[in-house]
């Protein structure tokens, strides 16, 4: 029985049978059928919903390989310093959220950028100290990487001028008195993230459903929430209500692997929820100056970042891999300096030779800044790079000033990894960046940075066609999730998972590629948006 069909419209599969279609039927959740408007109209009985799409472009529903779910909703509702352009709109934009926030309820989210300031300080909490005297504060960069605290919260955690620096942290401090200036960076923020109030489950469900929402709105029919954690029940609670839109791939921790159980986490009759993945670390950022190179940073040549902690002792993460590996789990490690890369890469060329060969779809999520001589690495050992397009054109405002012009020749390095036989997945890091699949397609394609200083692009050189940046965003993360064989391509028998643009992205100019909208989402054979 044909439910739905959509005609008249160009429709592009991703299929490399059939790669491109004027329509396409739908039977329950799944594909039914794919070919011209005359073929597929014929399907269509007189209870059917026939969609002319008006010569829009039809593509498998995004899949955004790398987010942050409930942090992406919960940031919905948090204070936004994402553009804020100087230290005193970073002040006073956490002034105006306080004024609204109750007493003792802590001021989280916000997503700064100090990298859009004159000069590029670091906040310090004497900035909204007096604006928050009795509210904490516990404001992360938009990385995750480094964490801005006032000096209540600062109090409350117990964090002096006499506390210690954890393994694979920083809390920055003033070089005369020692006092801490409220910045921490990654294992640090820990330690004042640890005593803020636990969000409740019903927040989660908030967050969730927001969150829910806001991906149906960009076409984004899929995520892999790499820090699911413990709220899969959360998913599964919206998939009991009717209300999850966006089927979640949800990530474990790599340390707790032992703990890893996924039974009653799979939803398999939809196929809305599944697990299997463990998310690890490696580094910080470059943002943050956490990245770990082999090379001293040029704007800071005292540092050439940090490992994370999960890096410590020596031959622990190794232990952890083999371990996790040898249980069947897929291992997703976080690198973005390219001695971190080496590291991971390393890491994972032992798995075959200790545990044997198997299709284990190991991945590293950034694969920011590589070795020229790194990049054949990812296809000989069959790593996947997960790597997020729009950092590429907000980080090139200001990374040659980081590490110099030589080492960013190989950064983002899209090109250089295709044209080396690796698979590439695309995603955000929502919210780090805008969950938007379309500005990240754009930014993957054209590589034009945010302050405009780039209009040929930012190493033009390691540009991609929109049709390679399509199908990283679809077939590629669903190969990167081990759901190639029910997602990513639009055939017969796939998971009725679409998006319906306004334009053809194949076809207008690469700047034309951001104006696209999503005309309509569907996900499971049901439309989850439409513009209002």
């Amino acid at each position: 029985m044909i439910d739905m069909v959509i005609t008249h419209t160009t429709v592009r599969t991703m299929d490399r049978a059939n790669p491109v279609a004027e329509a396409v039927a739908l039977s329950g959740h799944r594909i039914a059928a794919v070919g011209s408007n005359a073929e597929i109209q014929k399907l269509a009985h007189s209870g059917a919903r026939v969609i002319h799409a008006g010569g829009g472009l039809v593509l498998p529903g995004f899949n955004d390989a790398h987010v942050h779910f409930l942090c992406g909703g919960f940031q919905l509702s948090s204070v936004d310093l994402r553009d804020a352009g100087s230290p005193e709109e970073f002040a006073e934009r956490i002034g105006q959220f306080a004024r609204k926030t109750r007493r003792g309820q802590w001021i989280t989210g916000g997503g700064w950028d100090h990298e859009l300031w004159p000069g590029s300080p670091l906040p310090a909490k004497n900035l909204i100290d007096s604006m928050t005297p009795d509210i904490p504060v516990l404001v992360h960069r938009l990385d995750g990487h480094m964490a801005l605290a006032n000096t209540l919260a600062l109090r409350q955690a117990g964090v002096t001028s006499r506390t210690e620096d954890p393994p694979g942290g920083l809390i920055v401090r003033d070089p005369v008195t020692r006092e801490p200036t409220g910045m921490l960076k990654d294992a640090a923020i820990r330690l004042v993230e640890s005593i803020k109030p636990v969000s409740t489950f019903e927040d989660k469900l908030s967050a969730a459903l927001a969150a829910t929402e806001h991906a149906a709105s960009l076409g984004v029919t899929s995520a892999q929430d790499m820090s699911a954690d413990d709220d899969v029940a959360v998913f599964q609670t919206l998939i009991q209500r009717s209300q999850l839109k966006t089927r979640i791939y949800a990530m474990w921790p790599l340390p707790r692997w032992k703990d890893f159980d996924s039974s009653g986490c799979q939803d398999e009759r939809s196929s809305m929820l599944h697990r299997g993945g463990l998310k690890g670390f490696s580094d910080g950022s470059l943002g943050s100056t956490t990245a770990l190179f082999f090379d001293p940073y040029n704007d800071a040549p005292e540092s050439r970042g940090l490992p994370s902690d999960e890096m410590f002792p020596e031959g622990a993460m190794l232990q952890r891999v083999l371990g996790a590996d040898r249980a069947g789990l897929q291992l997703i490690i976080h690198a973005i300096g390219d001695k971190a890369n080496d590291q991971v890469l390393t890491l994972f060329e032992q798995l075959a030779k200790a545990n044997g060969t198997r299709d284990r779809r190991a991945r590293i999520e950034h694969a920011q800044h590589l070795r020229p001589s790194d990049i054949p690495r990812f296809a000989r050992a069959g790593v996947i790079a997960s790597v997020q397009p729009y950092h590429c054109i907000d980080d090139g405002r200001w990374a040659e000033r980081r590490i110099g012009a030589e080492r960013c020749q190989t950064t983002y390095a899209f090109r250089s990894l295709l044209d080396a036989g690796a698979l590439l997945a695309f995603g955000s890091d929502w919210p780090v960046a805008p969950l938007d699949p379309i500005a990240a397609i754009g930014a993957a394609v054209t590589r034009r940075t945010l302050d405009g200083k780039h209009p040929g692009g930012w190493i033009s050189a390691q540009k991609v066609t929109v049709e390679e940046a399509v199908r990283a965003y679809t077939i590629g993360s669903a190969h990167a999730e081990f759901r190639d064989h029910e997602k990513g391509v639009i055939a017969p028998g796939m998971l009725a998972d679409l998006v319906i643009l306004d334009r053809d992205i194949f076809k207008v100019t690469p700047t034309e590629i951001e104006q696209a909208k999503v005309q309509m989402t569907i996900t499971n054979g049901k439309v989850v948006y439409t513009p209002s």
